[in-house]
């Protein structure tokens, strides 16, 4: 899910930087206590279970805390306001946060990768797992589930990027339950083998989910642009300023999940330089008031009108 179907889903919800951070820390406290259950219990009963599937899950579960603890770290951080050394605010923190998050995502897939090769180069050690892995791996199921629902509303609701990586991080803990899940039905009914199977999947999905997460980060910290739908929808909003003629070369970057736009407008060349920076001035306003723009900075083009005798635009038609 990406930014501009958050903000189709709640256009007319508009949140300040304390209420997305107030939300976010609530939501993400949530998942501590969840995660912190779910890892004790599942890696503690997957040990006195014999199931790798389970252990899996639990340590996927623990990254879900390390997770959730980096993202109230930069949750704290990103709400700072503007200061000397960062004139634009501090909402890459949240960036870097989806960055992290991807990262430990990646690292904890290849680690259960790797050690359910191994079970599966000498399937003689799989043993066969008892029935009490299967009812945690379907409690951890359906609280994962109800968490995954959770927190996508509150990242809905306040549009925030780093909140839908989360989320989507614990949908990623209840997908690789329900694999468990199969993978111990399988062991009980005879298949040994689907038990580090189900773990090799799950190792897989982390990784991939890793590896999509952290590259987007990335490109995000590189000056991304947003999609070319809202890019025309903040030149809309330009061209309809009353004053100007034309709007082109308009640029954007990613800036947490706020945006920072250059825009070129046309004013006409015959009006005063003061009428053509209230011009700048009431179209600056008017972009920040309508779309999550962090700042807007516009350079005004003369523009000569080919009809001489209509009347120029003043500073006063703007107000």
């Amino acid at each position: 899910m990406n930014f501009t179907e958050l903000a189709n889903d709640s256009e007319d919800s508009e949140h300040t930087p304390a209420e997305r951070a107030s939300a976010a820390s609530r939501s993400t406290w949530v998942s501590v206590w969840v995660n912190l259950v779910l890892t004790v219990t599942q890696i503690s009963i997957g040990i006195v279970a014999k199931s790798q599937g389970l252990i899996a899950d639990g340590i996927h579960s623990l990254s879900d805390l390390v997770a959730d603890f980096v993202v109230l770290f930069a949750n704290h951080h990103s709400k700072k306001d503007a200061d000397a050394d960062h004139p634009y605010g501090h909402q890459r923190f949240e960036t870097a946060a989806s960055l992290v998050l991807g990262v430990i995502l990646l690292v904890v897939g290849i680690g259960m990768l790797w050690s359910a090769v191994l079970k599966l180069e000498y399937p003689e050690t799989v043993q066969t797992v008892h029935i009490m892995a299967l009812w945690v791996a379907g409690g951890a199921l359906i609280a994962k589930e109800l968490l995954f629902r959770y927190m996508l509303a509150v990242a809905k609701r306040v549009k925030s990027s780093m909140l839908v990586a989360n989320a989507w991080h614990a949908r990623s803990d209840a997908a690789s339950s329900l694999v468990v899940g199969i993978g111990i039905i399988g062991n009980l009914a005879g298949y040994p083998i689907l038990d580090p199977i189900a773990a090799l999947i799950v190792g897989f999905m982390v990784a991939k989910m890793g590896w999509g997460f952290s590259w987007d980060a990335l490109h995000d910290l590189m000056d991304r642009a947003v999609d070319e739908q809202e890019v025309q929808a903040i030149r809309q909003t330009l061209m309809e300023t009353p004053g100007v003629s034309d709007v082109h070369d308009v640029r954007t970057r990613k800036m947490g999940d706020m945006i920072v736009v250059d825009a070129h407008i046309e004013v006409d060349a015959n009006i005063s330089v003061e009428a053509g920076h209230d011009i700048a001035v009431e179209a600056r306003q008017r972009v920040l008031q309508r779309h999550r723009v962090l700042n807007l900075m516009t350079h005004v083009d003369p523009w000569h009108r080919p009809d001489l005798d209509h009347a120029s635009p003043t500073a006063s038609s703007i107000r």
